[in-house]
């Protein structure tokens, strides 16, 4: 059976898609737990002989390359117990992965290609693949040998981008897998069901598959089309759960990035990849990453519709997403600054995407800290109780967040533009930019906590007058 602990939201960005020339390849991580505390951190160099990794989940132990890149993650706060989930990484040559997005193979394709339970699974990818690779190509190909030795545990979407190119692999099965470049003009959605399209095997520069994938499928008879190699339909799922579940969110995504989109929720042929009406800016990203059908009937927070519509589909942000990530490469930039690891904890749809630069040595002190239970030193759980109180309270509150949202947005605009211009009028480089890069994140993170437990404080003392104990007083009295 799949082992996957979570449900997610992918969405990609190419390069000439974006309004900056920037690659993005984000993501939310949604637990099936309402509290399930993370952390950021980094993962010093290092070179170590006979290096392994175990994983406490699956019980695999992966053999590795000697030499370990700098790298960043954003794992369990506590991995004693199901394992680390790096999740979203940088490494030092900037090469950006996030995994998993979790997916999952039909009946036909698990008979002849079961998954591995002692295999690789979620919990150790990011550690044993972000580490070793030095592009986006070879991420899916270092995945993919790893695949072919150890087996899968469960069925999960990758995403990987460096300055050049963003990569989407999907691993439906125990030994089976396909990986496609994603179009520089294009953007790709995928959420929680394999969604890669046709497959093209004469062209080795856009597609990546394993060994015997054809002969495999035409060994077992597992095309349902007539003249084409459509993955999704092959391995994937169409079921009542994906219509409910899974596309509706790449439907509302679509929507929002591509006026000329019309197709139903429930459509079992919406696109994985397309372009969109306009240049795409981080903001948006964002939006789509912490939407919850904004401004239709299946709103859940909403006032359009019934109790039913507003019920009928799971959203992309939910108050399970317990971290979502956008991961920027910008082409553009050779000074050692072209890598932001933007992290938005809690319920993004009430939380800012707080921006860090990924060349650093460690990660500010509140967002390492992430106790089992509630303390607002930690990042975690002070975006936790945000979500909680803007939600609970949500047409009083909702303007005074969103307000406090832009502010955010606009301030991460200026602050990363003032650190680069600071390493451009100090000409740093090597350990001195990394130094200096660590410190102004620490700073960001300073103003943006301090400012959310100014918003935090202030909604508490307005939700004290919203008591059902309460009576109008006299004065007087």
């Amino acid at each position: 059976m799949n082992q996957s602990r979570s449900s997610c939201t992918t969405l990609i960005v190419g390069k000439k898609a974006s309004i900056d020339g920037t690659l993005m390849i984000a993501r939310n991580e949604d637990h099936h737990d309402t509290i399930d505390p993370k952390i950021f951190t980094v993962q010093a160099e290092s070179l170590q002989k006979n290096r392994t990794y175990h994983s406490v989940h699956t019980n695999v132990t992966v053999n590795l390359p000697e030499k370990a890149l700098r790298v960043t993650y954003v794992p369990q706060a506590d991995p004693s117990v199901e394992g680390e989930y790096g999740q979203a990484s940088i490494n030092s040559v900037h090469v950006a992965m996030s995994a998993t997005e979790s997916v999952y193979g039909n009946p036909r394709v698990l008979a002849y290609d079961p998954l591995v339970k002692s295999g690789i699974a979620e919990d150790a990818i990011n550690h044993v693949v972000a580490p070793f690779i030095h592009s986006a190509r070879e991420g899916v190909e270092f995945l993919g040998k790893l695949i072919k030795e150890y087996g899968s545990a469960e069925g999960n979407g990758i995403l990987f981008a460096d300055k050049d190119e963003a990569w989407y692999m999907e691993i439906p099965c125990g030994h089976h897998y396909v990986a496609v470049r994603i179009p520089d003009d294009c953007y790709a959605v995928a959420p929680n069901q394999v969604s890669i399209e046709e497959i093209d095997f004469t062209d080795k520069d856009n597609y990546i598959w394993s060994d015997g994938i054809q002969e495999f499928v035409q060994e077992h008879k597992l095309n349902p089309d007539k003249d084409s190699f459509v993955f999704r339909h092959i391995f994937g799922t169409s079921n009542v759960k994906d219509r409910v579940y899974n596309t509706p969110r790449a439907w509302f995504i679509h929507s929002y990035l591509d006026k000329e989109f019309f197709d139903e929720p429930t459509s079992s042929y919406l696109p994985f990849i397309n372009k969109a009406d306009r240049l795409l800016s981080v903001e948006d990203v964002a939006y789509c990453l912490s939407s919850h059908y904004n401004e239709t009937e299946f709103d859940p927070i909403g006032h359009l519709g019934t109790e039913q519509t507003r019920k009928r589909f799971r959203a992309v942000s939910l108050s399970r997403t317990q971290e979502s990530h956008i991961l920027q490469i910008d082409p553009r930039v050779k000074d050692g600054t072209q890598s932001i690891q933007w992290l938005s904890f809690a319920t993004n749809a009430f939380t800012p995407y707080v921006p860090f630069f990924a060349n650093v040595n460690d990660t500010p002190e509140a967002y390492k800290y992430s106790p089992k239970k509630l303390d607002t030193k930690s990042a975690y759980w002070l975006f936790k109780l945000l979500s909680y109180v803007v939600e609970s309270h949500y047409d009083a509150f909702a303007d005074k967040d969103n307000a406090y949202l832009y502010e955010m947005q606009s301030y991460s605009r200026r602050r990363i533009l003032e650190v680069r211009q600071n390493v451009e009028k100090q000409k740093l480089q090597g350990d001195a930019l990394t130094a200096y890069l660590t410190e102004a994140n620490k700073a960001t993170a300073d103003y943006v906590l301090q400012k959310t437990n100014d918003l935090l404080t202030e909604l508490l003392q307005q939700s004290l007058g919203y008591s059902k104990m309460s009576f109008t007083m006299d004065k007087n009295l």
